[in-house]
């Protein structure tokens, strides 16, 4: 199965680089590309592609509306933000906005591949600690009140289990924390999911985070 991507940048360089890179893949395709906000949301209701690499910062419309506005539809799509700087406040806000991840714009060739396909399995990019470091950075830089009653879903394992996907463990690391099987942690993960109306892993960080069950460190 070929995993149908669009490239949204408003450097021509970077569009051209990155359908090269892909294309040389033969379950990866570059279905369009973009240069604005705008003819990205345009280019993906023509083609409905599995991933949208998206710039962070483009004309017409940024890439964060353009996510928000991708990710709210019925058929959400996946996006994978691009940019310059790791630390960079606004993917902080794309996360938000229901951005599966993240890479930088100097990510390796093979680095890229393995992120479309994590992203197009339905997965979360949050492997990399830049992105807890990120996404915990902004969360202290700029403190939301605790949303009162959000996990109230939630078991105690179930709670448990979302501090430590917040914390960046895998399902293998949180298992053998909780010294149980790692098919229990992933029911566990389904769930948490299913019980607060989440995506993926990234906006249950997020939502760990805004809803006051893990605190931000004070420092990087």
């Amino acid at each position: 199965m070929t995993v149908r991507v669009v490239v949204a940048d408003d450097q021509e360089v970077v569009r051209a680089g990155f359908g090269a890179l892909l294309g040389t893949q033969p379950d990866l395709a570059v279905v369009a590309t973009a240069s604005d906000g705008a003819r990205t949301l345009e280019v993906c209701r023509e083609h409905r592609p599995d991933v949208v690499l998206m710039d962070v910062r483009m004309p017409v419309m940024d890439g964060i509306e353009a996510t928000r506005r991708l990710t709210a539809e019925p058929d959400p799509l996946r996006v994978l933000m691009l940019t310059t700087f790791d630390l960079d406040e606004h993917v902080y806000d794309a996360l938000v906005a229901g951005a599966s991840g993240f890479l930088l714009k100097d990510v390796t060739a093979e680095r890229l591949f393995d992120a479309v396909r994590v992203v197009a399995a339905g997965e979360a990019l949050l492997a990399p600690a830049v992105t807890r470091r990120l996404i915990g950075e902004f969360a202290r830089l700029r403190p939301r009140p605790p949303a009162a009653g959000v996990l109230d879903a939630l078991t105690p394992r179930e709670t448990d289990v979302l501090r430590l996907v917040a914390a960046g463990l895998s399902n293998a690391e949180i298992a053998a924390r909780l010294v149980v099987g790692e098919e229990t942690v992933k029911t566990h993960v389904s769930r948490i999911l299913r019980k607060l109306g989440l995506r993926d892993r990234v906006q249950a960080v997020v939502t760990a985070y805004e809803s006051g069950l893990v605190l931000p460190r004070s420092g990087r």
